[in-house]
């Protein structure tokens, strides 16, 4: 196959731009590696139809535009921990940092976790840093929480369960600087609460859990 080599190609006008009717395909010489073209405007590169690559390279901070994902954060708890405590405490190993880009993003917020009690009742709920945020009112002396759940009696077949429990909020943190989402716990009725395991952890039939906390920013 031939080749043309040139430095540079210009318009008729020496200004304009150069059609190329049927498109243009840039690659890596045969037996080389590497990108096959760098270009640059201004800062700029526009395509008038679709743009497709393999990997693009930035954290998506400049994007514009509303409803980009521009990163995300995760923690997978495997191990097993238990409360009996009668007031909301952080499930350990279950909490995600993440820095905005941008005060205008929004935090999207997944909470996943398999709860197992002896009998009585379970609540979770989800705090930015030390602020409750996607809760209940108070109406009539109530709990707010995320979710409650009830696990069966020590006899029943409650015992062997674990309830999946959390839910998705969009929230609104309006900082540059770095917050914690994290998943609180209480018991109910002395109860005894179990995250990633049943109340009953005897015989090879009891499996157990992952729960997760997932975040991702997204632009507006």
């Amino acid at each position: 196959m031939s080749e043309i080599r040139v430095t540079s190609v210009v318009g008729e006008n020496g200004g304009d731009r150069v059609g190329l009717t049927t498109g243009l395909t840039v690659g890596p010489l045969t037996g080389t590696t590497g990108i096959g073209a760098t270009i640059t405007h201004q800062g700029h590169a526009q395509f008038a139809g679709v743009c497709t690559a393999t990997s693009f390279v930035g954290n998506g901070a400049g994007l514009t535009g509303a409803g980009k994902i521009l990163q995300v954060k995760q923690t997978v708890k495997t191990d097993v921990s238990t409360t009996t405590s009668s007031s909301f405490s952080a499930i350990p190993g279950l909490s995600v940092s993440i820095t905005p880009s941008s005060s205008s993003s929004k935090v999207l917020i997944t909470v996943d976790t398999k709860i197992g009690t002896n009998g009585g009742g379970a609540y979770i709920k989800l705090l930015r840093d030390s602020t409750d945020i996607y809760v209940g009112d108070t109406a009539s002396g109530k709990t707010p929480c995320l979710q409650q759940t009830y696990g069966g009696s020590d006899t029943g077949e409650g015992q062997y369960g674990m309830a999946k429990s959390g839910g998705t909020f969009l929230d609104s943190p309006a900082t540059t600087s770095a917050v914690t989402y994290s998943v609180h716990w209480k018991r109910e009725n002395s109860a005894t609460m179990y995250i990633n395991r049943s109340a009953s952890d005897s015989g090879a039939y009891v499996g157990r859990g992952a729960s997760s906390i997932t975040v991702m920013e997204v632009s507006v």
